[in-house]
């Protein structure tokens, strides 16, 4: 199964190389990595250029969301997955997905584990998550699905989820909600996949204040029922709806473990 790896990027240069190098490292047979860039300044050009295996354009887009369009659209493999420029994969993490499509034909996403790393690549948390669950997805505002941990089949795009342009801070928590709510089959797998890097520059850092705004935003797009209520009604029934996503994942979380190392779960770690 080949496998697309699709990268936005901007101005990303001190972590760009470490990114595709990570792709590089899984040594699997079929792959394809696609870097889309937004007229970066900081010498991508030179990262890009350095690695001849890369497809790579570097041209005006209209943010983060639009840019990934423009990979998913280009995206040859049977599985595709989205990595941002200052993240990276885990050795073995592409031979593990491959299997589990292979195996699960009726899965559409899967997604792992990941662990935050800072600005070094020093890692700061390890993030095990539990299964997919719609409600606390929706409900909590806490996105456990990681993109850089998440791989999707081909199909997902060519029955139209493309990430919907008009976000630029939550655009994966939409993206992965309206999948859900579409039908698309998720599954988690008790492995660490990717580093999520936390640095000065990063949006999750820089902006969380407006990605809450816009998880808010989306699931109101989403939810009619909960969009038609009377304000001062809504807000108190999202406080009891997050209440009871956030009680439900901490059972969750407790039941499977999450919260401990387990010696049987193995991870793909450096």
């Amino acid at each position: 199964m080949k496998i697309s790896i699709v990268t936005p990027s901007f101005n990303q240069s001190p972590y760009l190389g470490i990114a595709v190098q990570s792709v590089l490292d899984q040594h699997y047979p079929e792959v394809e990595h696609i870097v889309v860039d937004n007229c970066s300044t900081d010498g991508t050009l030179d990262v890009l250029r350095s690695y001849p295996h890369l497809r790579w354009s570097s041209q005006p887009d209209h943010g983060q969301s639009d840019a990934l369009n423009q990979g998913l659209r280009l995206a040859g493999g049977d599985i595709i997955g989205w990595l941002n420029a200052d993240d990276r994969y885990l050795p073995e993490c592409f031979q593990t997905v491959a299997g589990i499509f292979r195996d699960r034909p009726e899965l559409e996403v899967v997604f792992g584990d990941f662990r935050w790393v800072d600005a070094q690549g020093r890692v700061l948390r390890r993030r095990r998550e539990i299964d997919f669950d719609l409600f606390i997805l929706k409900y909590l505002h806490v996105l456990y699905v990681p993109t850089p941990a998440t791989f999707l089949r081909r199909r997902v795009i060519s029955h139209g989820f493309l990430l919907d342009p008009s976000y630029h801070f939550a655009m994966d928590y939409e993206w992965f909600l309206r999948m859900a709510l579409g039908g698309v089959k998720f599954a988690h797998v008790p492995r660490y996949f990717a580093d999520f890097r936390i640095h000065p520059g990063s949006k999750t850092t820089l902006a969380a204040h407006r990605q809450r705004a816009e998880q808010e935003k989306a699931l109101l797009a989403l939810t009619p029922g909960l969009r038609r209520l009377p304000p001062r009604v809504r807000a108190a029934v999202r406080l009891s709806l997050m209440g009871a996503a956030r009680a439900k994942r901490t059972c969750k979380k407790l039941w499977g473990g999450c919260y401990f190392e387990m010696p049987w779960r193995r991870a793909c770690s450096r």
